[in-house]
């Protein structure tokens, strides 16, 4: 067996004794073995981050932005290799992981853009006779050492969504990427610094939670960037002190069909959104309300379509829906489903799982108090329940702790100006799934889904602070 991956602190590749096996969720065979970092890692990496600021928060922007154009490169450059190792330790089919390379790298690309646009503002401050002959100048400046903890359906994309926008703003970075998931983020950190990061602005630190933890709560970090389950999440809050955190938390979807909507197209976006990466996914689609009168037309199509799609081995470019990512995983999933139809719900397809295998599923005749409701189930299961009218459809989407994105099919502009207004969501996808993103829009949930916002430019502002100068010429 090859020798466990070193991971870096500081520009500086270690070893440590402590090693992880990581597994290819299809088979649960070992793909590779990454060594942990320990406490004294965590300390070196908390260190370095800070002398690395000391370097980074004075990169002029053009600096900043060739570095992450030099990056962008890379990860094209390297794409098949990425693309096989996301595969591996994700079980990401090979289309969604060539898909998830292609992201990451436009991902930093517009943070390359962006770093060039961090613009400040002149602001008159004669507004009476105390402002009259000064000028108030605005500038956004770097925070400080950013920890990014990332989780492992997304390892590439979402490593890049903290790890651009933190070298656009001009701070270093730590990344503490998922157990599962550790080979994507430390390839990405050889990368960067081969791109031209100075070597003391970036660790890549697998760990143990306690040592995560540490980090959080550790002062010389300035500003935490999560993903992950909310209730991961909102501990970490909990426990980060005063610095800056945003957290990019879970969801359980809502998509609204009206019977205006074009249902063939709907049905094929919402199995789509709702049996990609086996589910796994925060926004995707969990729970569908159909119009009664077009319900059981709906329905059909939902299940025609889900007992087409090809579910096995991920390195098969045939297979659309790949294993959830681990056998613990797909059974905490299933036993949800067993609960719901032990509770009177019925399966209109699916329902049976393989191991890590989880057949995608439709549910109907479930209630909202139901797990496969009420939580986020994050595997391949969808329900599907009828409205009366469309306020009725708005309450049912509403009735959640979370409010991530919701996806509405309708062609009535008075509907969506509605559903707009009154859904509480951080995002609204209008005739198509919750699943739609794209990389440099604002991202992310209200309630119980989190606070603040990705997409490079929106992540940039989180990472940065406004200062105000006055100046009397």
């Amino acid at each position: 067996m090859t020798s466990p991956r070193k991971f870096l602190v500081g520009g500086e590749w270690r070893r440590s004794d402590e090693v992880l096996d990581v597994r290819f969720p299809f088979t649960g065979e070992t793909v590779g073995r990454a060594c942990l970092a320990g406490s004294a890692d965590i300390e070196d990496a908390l260190r370095s981050a800070e002398r690395g600021f000391e370097v980074t928060r004075l990169l002029p922007a053009h600096r900043r932005s060739a570095i992450l154009c030099a990056l962008a490169g890379q990860i094209r450059d390297r794409s098949a290799e990425l693309a096989e190792t996301i595969v591996l330790e994700a079980g990401k089919t090979r289309r969604l992981a060539e898909g998830e390379v292609l992201r990451a790298a436009q991902t930093i690309e517009v943070s390359a853009e962006e770093a060039r646009r961090i613009d400040g503002t002149i602001l008159p401050l004669d507004w009476n006779e105390a402002g009259e002959g000064r000028v108030g100048c605005l500038r956004r400046f770097p925070l400080g050492p950013v920890l990014a903890i990332t989780p492992f359906n997304f390892p590439l994309n979402i490593v890049c969504h903290k790890l651009g926008p933190a070298i656009a703003a001009g701070n270093s970075i730590v990344i503490r990427p998922a157990s599962a998931t550790p080979f994507s983020a430390l390839m990405l950190g050889e990368m960067a610094i081969e791109a031209g990061l100075p070597p003391e602005a970036i660790s890549v630190v697998p760990c143990r939670s306690e040592l995560a933890e540490r980090m959080v709560q550790d002062d010389r970090i300035a500003c935490l960037s999560f993903t992950g389950s909310p209730a991961v999440g909102w501990h970490l809050r909990e426990i980060a002190g005063r610095k800056r955190v945003g957290l990019e938390l879970g969801g359980n979807a809502a998509v609204i069909v009206h019977s205006d909507a074009d249902l063939p197209f709907a049905a094929n976006r919402i199995v789509s959104g709702g049996f990609s990466n086996a589910g796994q996914a925060c926004i995707s689609v969990q729970r569908v309300y159909l119009h009664r009168p077009i319900f059981d037309t709906a329905l059909g199509l939902l299940v025609d379509r889900v007992r087409a799609l090809a579910v096995g081995d991920p390195r098969d470019p045939r297979t659309d829906v790949g294993p959830m990512i681990s056998d613990e995983a797909a059974r905490a999933a299933f036993a949800k489903v067993q609960d719901a139809v032990g509770k009177g719900a019925e399966v209109a397809a699916g329902g049976t799982r393989d191991g890590p295998l989880f057949h995608p599923t439709i549910l109907f005749n479930t209630t909202p108090e139901m797990e496969v409701n009420r939580t986020e189930i994050f595997a391949p299961v969808v329900t599907v329940t009828p409205y009366k009218t469309f306020e009725e459809a708005l309450a049912l989407a509403n009735d959640s702790e979370y409010g991530l994105q919701a996806g509405l099919f309708t062609h009535d502009t008075r509907r969506i100006s509605q559903a707009f207004a009154e859904l509480r969501v951080g995002g609204l996808v209008v005739n198509d799934v919750s699943t739609f993103r794209m990389d440099h829009a604002p991202y992310g949930g209200v309630r119980g889904s989190g606070i603040g916002r990705e997409g490079p430019k929106y992540a940039i502002e989180e990472m940065t602070e406004e200062r105000m100068m006055v100046f009397l010429p």
